[in-house]
């Protein structure tokens, strides 16, 4: 099977609102591995990786986020594979 590895930074009203934990839910509903946490610039960072479609469609739901997100930018990067196990909340 194929696999990426997207690399997230989320910008806006990411932080205090839920983002991680939603994340987190999202990404194990549709099975993609990684993590994500807050950076103290007030961004959100995440490592995606996964099924192509699967990682598409959690960048996806990056653009929105929870409920009470304001998202303004989503920058991807995309790397080569690792081996993430789970997806996490870290930080």
């Amino acid at each position: 099977m194929r696999r990426v590895r997207a690399h997230l930074r989320i910008h806006g009203r990411v932080q205090g609102v839920g983002f991680r934990w939603s994340m987190q839910r999202e990404a194990r509903k549709l099975g993609v591995n990684g993590w994500v946490r807050n950076l103290p610039d007030g961004t959100v960072e995440a490592v995606i990786e996964g099924d192509p479609e699967r990682v598409e469609a959690l960048i996806g739901w990056a653009h929105q986020g929870p409920a009470f997100a304001r998202v303004t930018r989503v920058e991807v990067k995309w790397e080569e594979p690792g081996n993430e196990h789970g997806f996490i909340v870290t930080g």
